[in-house]
Parts: C-alpha cells; structure tokens; sequence
C-alpha cells in the first residue's frame, strides 16, 4: 500500500525541525506545526490528493503537530488527517477540538455541554482513525455551562484513555484559571500574529508563570503575510467575510504590509518567514500552527524556525503592526462575542 512507501522515506528523511515543550506534562512537539482548517475548502478550493501529499511530506521533514476540529468540514478535515497519517499516527501529535457546532450564523453555535463532548469525541476518534487524540481542545466556552463542567467531562475522558492532554481555545484569563484548577491545561490556543497580539498582556504572562504551553492559529494572518496572498472569489474562502480582509480595511492593511515586505527582501527571505519568525522569538512555550495546503509553503515555514532576528528586527516589527495599525477585527460582531468567555 501507498503508506508502506511513505513509512520508508520517513524512515530514511533526517528530521531537521526544532522541538519544543508544549507546556510541563510531557508532550514536546515542533516549533512548527501544521493547522489543517484550510484543507477544507476554508480559504478557497482545496484538493485531497494535494493535501495528504502535503500532511505526508510535512511528516517526513519533522512537523510533528497537526491541528484539526471536528467542525472543519463538518468532519472532513479530520477523516482527511486521519487517512494522511495512516501508519505512522504514533510518531506524530493530533490535536482536534470540540464545541464549535456546524449551525446558521442565526443561532447559537458553541456548546459545552458534557454529553456534546462526550458523544463528539467518539466521532473525532473514528474519523480519525485513532485510539485516543493527543490533545483535545475546547473549541469555544460555553457561556451557559460552567467551565468546571466541560472541562471535568474531558477530564473524565482522559481518565478513560480516551485523551491524553486537555486544551483550551480562546479563552479569557479568569476561565483558563478556572480550568486549569480542574484538571492541568496543556495548551492554550488562540490567534496570535503580527495583527492579533491581545494574548501578550495578560495572557501570556499567566501561561509562562505557570508552565502552560500557547499554541498560536492564524501566525500568518489567515495568509495575509505570505507574498502571494490573495482571496479566493469562491464563496468557499471564508476570509471575505471576515472584517480585515474587506474594503477600506484591506486597502490600509495592505499599505502596511508592504512595510514587512520591504524589510523581509533586505534581509533575504519571504514575508511570511519574517513574520513567523518574529512570532517563535517572542515565546520559547510558543508553538505556530500556520495552515498550508502546499508543499512549498510548508517547506518556508520549517525553515522559519532556524531564523534568529535581531531585536532590532523585532523592535521594528513590534511598531509596524500594533493596534492602531490594524484595521478591522478578527471576527464579525456575532463571532467576537464568541471569544474570551
């Protein structure tokens, strides 16, 4: 079969990424890994093949983190992993998430309940073909359950064999507290680039007080710092609704980058390098989870991680994109109000 070939070639490949600790628990993963989201028509076409060769030769040159939800795709993105890393699912790490629900904008989409996290888990576990997941993230806080509940129902599911460590996704600080009181948190997991820094003044400094490992999406603002960023016109590509990507907002965010560009050709190498690179200095717990669906790209990104910037460097991108720089949010309105419960 074909994955008998791709386990040689693994076998044969010198890995040449950096590890890291994710957190004081014992799960050490690369400096770099994969977010999967864009491999399901997230941000425009995607094609299968492409992606498992993708998933595949990320394996081979060391990426041992790979990122999914159950919601992504509506459970394609994780039967499309689960097939990719047939063979060789206990040399890597895969993350999954629970309690974002596939529903009309209209409605209420987040769900925390037990009886959700536990019926999901085992669809997660089947389409990924695994007998547990590594790191089981809570997608979204319910604001109508107590924390302590989602987050004991997942501990339960640890106690179980079911999952191995427990994460958390967009939290606010208080409920990370309160989680991390009901069983150990792994990982935070929230958007952090150059254009979303708000997990660096409270956050952060909680997460290194207390050996919980970060673990940043989105590293590349949803693409917007790649050289070759552009929208996809099919309605499949998310981000034309998303606030900074539209209009007036665009126009001035693009006026910056060109900023970022300019110093990433000084100093030979791509934008997106300069900007991930930027990002892993920031934080020694810090792992990047940049979404690709292309060999190359996931090839830039590995190399990102043996970049050292000056601090002047930093200093200067620190000051190109702070908050008065950026234009538009995250998120529309609705989805906002879905963050930092």
């Amino acid at each position: 079969m074909m994955y008998h070939v791709f386990i040689k070639l693994l076998q044969k490949k010198e890995k040449k990424m950096l590890q890291r600790n994710l957190g004081s628990q014992g799960l050490k993963v690369s400096s770099v890994g994969l977010g999967c989201m864009g491999m399901s028509s997230t941000y425009g076409r995607a094609d299968d093949k492409e992606s498992i060769a993708s998933i595949r030769q990320a394996v081979v040159n060391g990426i041992s983190l790979f990122d999914t939800a159950n919601v992504y795709g509506n459970g394609h993105n994780e039967k499309l992993l689960g097939k990719a890393l047939k063979g060789v699912d206990k040399q890597v790490t895969v993350a999954t998430k629970v309690g974002i629900q596939e529903m009309q904008l209209n409605q209420k989409r987040v769900n925390g309940r037990p009886d959700y996290i536990r019926s999901e888990v085992e669809k997660s576990l089947i389409r990924l073909d695994r007998e547990y997941i590594d790191l089981y993230y809570l997608h979204r806080v319910d604001p109508d359950v107590p924390i302590e509940e989602s987050i004991g129902e997942m501990s339960r599911l640890v106690e179980e064999g079911k999952v191995k460590y427990i994460g958390i996704s967009e939290a606010s600080l208080s409920t990370i507290k309160r989680a991390h009181q009901t069983h150990p948190i792994t990982a935070v997991q929230s958007e952090y680039s150059l254009w979303s820094r708000g997990v660096e003044k409270e956050i952060m400094p909680y997460l290194q007080a207390n050996e919980i490992g970060f673990v940043a999406y989105s590293p590349l603002g949803r693409g917007f710092f790649a050289d070759d960023f552009s929208l996809d016109a099919s309605k499949e590509d998310v981000r034309q609704y998303l606030p900074r990507f539209q209009g007036d907002n665009l126009t001035a965010n693009q006026e910056v980058f060109k900023v970022i560009r300019n110093l990433s050709q000084k100093l030979g190498m791509t934008s997106s390098q300069l900007a991930l690179a930027w990002l892993l200095q920031k934080n020694s717990n810090l792992i990047a989870i940049p979404g690709s669906k292309s060999i190359q790209h996931i090839n830039e990104n590995i190399a990102s991680s043996h970049i050292d910037l000056d601090d002047k460097i930093i200093h200067i991108l620190d000051k190109i994109f702070d908050e008065s720089n950026t234009h538009g949010s995250r998120y529309p309105s609705m989805l906002m109000d879905e963050l930092e419960k």
